[in-house]
């Protein structure tokens, strides 16, 4: 388990949820992994909660800020400076969603969509690093690229984070997964979208929770409102399954090989 002291420079450091119905949400997310969920009093955060395993801050989980936004997961990549980022992204071909804010004294972040169109967020700490705690189960996992055009997108991180990247056939023609590489360490995964998914649906980051057994949370997931979009089944690095919340939003649930 490993416990976050400094904010991580060009790697997943946070995720949260907007979500049409906040409160459904955290009462869902609670339930299923077990999540203490505070709420912040401080009306400048517009509703925003903290999501905590044992004490330490997993998640976030806040109020669409445009009714008319789909309520889903983000995946925040830590940087030292937000607004030289924010640029870089331009530069390289991203869109920027939703320009550079500060956040309170927590930090500075921004919303960038990458060449394929899937968004991701930007994050400079200043009291808020980020997760306290990955790795452990009920804990964010992992994040994965569903890219509308892949090609696109591997050079434009490439460029922006110095990410490089690690091939593996997929098998039954279904091309290639890309792992993420930061200083040699696997910290994202990335692929071409499924051709069966609907035309509707853009690229998008999709984030994933350990947890101990597979099977059981996706019973409990789906018991509570959830919807099966994939179920469990392994991979080589061990057993994963992909759900969407009752508001809608995808996220998965992964196991991997000890």
């Amino acid at each position: 388990m490993a416990e976050a002291k400094t904010s991580v420079a060009h790697k997943p450091v946070w995720v949260d949820l907007s979500t049409s119905d906040a409160e459904a949400a955290r009462n869902y997310y609670s339930k299923l992994f077990g999540w203490k969920v505070e709420v912040n009093p401080d009306p400048q955060y517009g509703g925003y909660a903290l999501a905590k395993v044992a004490g330490k801050d997993v998640a976030g989980i806040g109020p669409k800020q445009s009714p008319e936004g789909p309520s889903a997961w983000m995946v925040y990549i830590g940087t030292v400076d937000a607004a030289d980022t924010t640029k870089k992204a331009e530069a390289a071909g991203g869109k920027v969603v939703v320009p550079l804010m500060q956040v309170g004294d927590q930090g500075a972040m921004s919303m960038v969509a990458d060449p394929s169109g899937a968004v991701f967020g930007i994050w400079q700490s200043q009291n808020m690093t980020g997760a306290e705690t990955t790795g452990a189960p009920n804990t964010y996992g992992w994040a994965e690229l569903n890219s509308r055009g892949v090609e696109k997108s591997i050079p434009f991180y490439k460029k922006l984070f110095g990410w490089g990247e690690k091939k593996s056939d997929m098998g039954q023609g279904m091309g290639d997964y890309t792992e993420f590489l930061a200083g040699g360490e696997s910290i994202a995964g990335g692929m071409e979208m499924n051709p069966m998914v609907p035309a509707e649906v853009p690229s998008y980051w999709m984030v994933y929770f350990n947890v101990e057994d597979v099977d059981k949370a996706f019973k409990k997931a789906t018991d509570s409102g959830g919807q099966e979009m994939l179920a469990p089944q392994e991979f080589p690095g061990g057993r994963f399954a992909i759900l969407q919340d009752p508001q809608g939003a995808m996220f998965g649930l992964l196991k991997m090989k000890a």
